[in-house]
């Protein structure tokens, strides 16, 4: 129509022209709508690909996502030579990386608040009388146990610098250099030396080096049930020993029913005391003695009970691998104090994962080493070659320079700490200076803080030894208690406050004395003459003549 009315237009004159653009504008368009028409077919999606499925199947191993396509059909090539190819394919995708982790919380300790307490509380003054210079207990505030619950660490303490250890197995240990033992595994000096160089991972002697497991064909042998048993304890041990029946087991006393619920005790016998504990119908058929588990141990790896004591008392991580807190006490004292206010008081409270108390006299390791040799302790040319052992590496006499470390000599019947990697270390390298050279843990215990210390500048809290005497009370061996005719350790249900100071404490010469090699050794010594009546009365006896025992004004 629109041609039409343009050879209408021509015959019209001024028309002409714009019949002719129209025109001109049409015939782009069509052609304009061709080339379209036909890059549109070949770029078409449904000529590429006409099936996909897929079979929901997600790996997501090493990062990476893996989607599977089923039955996928693929048009490839030119418009003129299409090729059809189905097959599975697999296309992996890359996922995102995963978020780092949440930093690790560590408990860092606390403040106690106003108002509790403890707030204000202060040590009272040495007694005014001197001539009650013995050990003895003195005041220790420790928070309710609601208190001390609420206060309980949810983290771990830090361990500086170790992070992961691991411990040497080994079943054919062979001896090469002096000291140590086949349950040790003899650590040459090498071992030695490395041991003490602090890193992020290390793997170390730490008795146990043989068998399947601590307890199982190590020496230092225990049951299969009360191994079990063991690694359930997750919280707080409170461990003993008594070898060779040489003490009675003493009851804890004050244990609250949280403790009582929550805690473990555990008392570790040889077959002598374990035999004597029967006979004496002291352990009921559940292996129990009052709150004490009692456990058998089997295949001592020494003949000396010393060494063999200090097995559980510094491995007990190693024999309680999921607890957190251990409390150790010696077969001779009687806990009278709630095992998680020991804690808050001498861990939580002081931020440390290592609690001993110090000496109540002496404080330095060359004093020490002679109060053992002058009581007989050990032979003394052991003793005498471990100290020139330890100058030869550096060992010097306790000073001020020291500070704040405030002794250098431990009373080491309890131990306090937190199961961590440097405290685990610390112990581990404490054992194997006690098995290479003499069984006196005191001699050794500087050696290796002051080693670890340099390395991280970790430290532990060396509280007062009348602290100490707060919450035990040392009792008398066995031996002693029948040949003297003592009484029986009391009844749980008796409330004991202290005891007096014990006579042989009172007795011993100071450290002056001793380290001056004066005078006798033995720790006996005549006692001083009474004053008033028996000194006057004595004065103005009358003496036959010629006797000797006349006394000088």
């Amino acid at each position: 129509m629109i041609i039409t009315e343009c050879l209408c237009w021509q015959s019209m004159r001024g028309r002409d022209s714009c019949c002719y653009y129209v025109f001109l504008f049409l015939l782009c368009s069509v052609h304009n709508l061709i080339i379209f028409a036909w890059l549109t077919g070949e770029d078409s999606p449904e000529n590429n690909m006409k099936n996909i499925q897929f079979n929901n199947t997600l790996d997501f191993s090493n990062g990476v996502s893996s989607v599977k396509l089923e039955n996928v059909s693929v048009e490839v090539g030119h418009p003129e030579a299409n090729v059809l190819q189905s097959s599975a394919k697999t296309i992996q995708l890359l996922s995102p990386p995963p978020p780092p982790p949440p930093p690790l919380t560590y408990f860092t300790g606390y403040t106690l608040p106003p108002g509790n307490p403890c707030e204000g509380f202060t040590l009272p003054p040495p007694p005014a009388d001197p001539k009650r210079t013995g050990p003895r207990p003195c005041p220790v505030c420790y928070l309710p146990m609601e208190q001390v619950l609420a206060l309980m660490p949810d983290a771990p303490s830090f361990s500086p610098v170790l992070k992961n250890l691991t411990y040497i197995h080994e079943e054919n240990a062979t001896k090469t250099e002096f000291g140590g033992s086949e349950f040790g595994g003899y650590p040459s000096l090498e071992q030695r030396r490395e041991s003490y160089d602090v890193r992020e991972s290390m793997n170390v002697h730490c008795g146990f080096v043989k068998g399947v497991k601590p307890g199982q064909g190590t020496g230092f042998d225990i049951d299969d049930a009360d191994l079990l048993e063991m690694e359930t304890c997750q919280g707080v041990v409170v461990a003993s020993a008594i070898f060779g029946a040489f003490d009675l087991i003493r009851q804890p006393k004050n244990i609250s029913e949280y403790a009582r619920k929550n805690a473990c005790f555990y008392m570790f016998v040889d077959e002598d005391t374990e035999g004597f504990l029967r006979n004496s119908s002291a352990v009921d058929n559940d292996k129990k003695s009052g709150l004490w588990r009692i456990v058998l141990v089997r295949n001592l790896p020494f003949s000396d009970p010393r060494r063999n004591g200090k097995v559980p008392k510094l491995l007990l991580h190693r024999l309680f691998p999921n607890a957190r807190y251990s409390l150790w006490i010696d077969g001779k004292l009687e806990l009278v104090v709630d095992p998680y206010q020991i804690l808050e008081r001498f861990l939580w409270r002081k931020n440390a994962t290592f609690a001993i108390s110090r000496h109540y006299r002496r404080f330095d390791v060359f004093v020490e080493a002679e109060a053992n040799k002058a009581a007989g302790k050990y032979e003394n040319a052991s003793i005498d070659f471990q100290i020139d052992f330890y100058k030869k590496e550096g060992l010097t006499p306790y000073s001020a320079a020291k500070l704040p470390i405030t002794s250098d000599v431990p009373e080491g019947c309890v131990i306090i700490r937190e199961h961590v990697p440097i405290s685990n270390l610390f112990t581990c390298l404490w054992f194997n200076e006690v098995d290479r050279f003499t069984s006196r843990d005191q001699i050794s215990f500087s050696t290796v803080r002051d080693k670890i210390y340099a390395k991280t500048n970790w430290t532990l809290n060396m509280f007062l030894d009348c602290e100490r005497r707060n919450f035990v009370i040392q009792g008398y061996h066995r031996d002693v208690l029948e040949n003297r005719g003592y009484p029986p350790p009391l009844p749980a249900s008796v409330d004991v406050v202290h005891p007096p100071p014990l006579i042989h404490n009172l007795q011993q010469k100071n450290t002056s004395e001793i380290a001056a090699g004066s005078g006798n050794t033995s720790l006996s010594k005549k006692l001083p003459a009474k004053r008033g009546r028996d000194r006057k009365s004595r004065r103005h006896r009358k003496v036959a003549a010629g006797s000797r025992d006349i006394t000088p004004p």
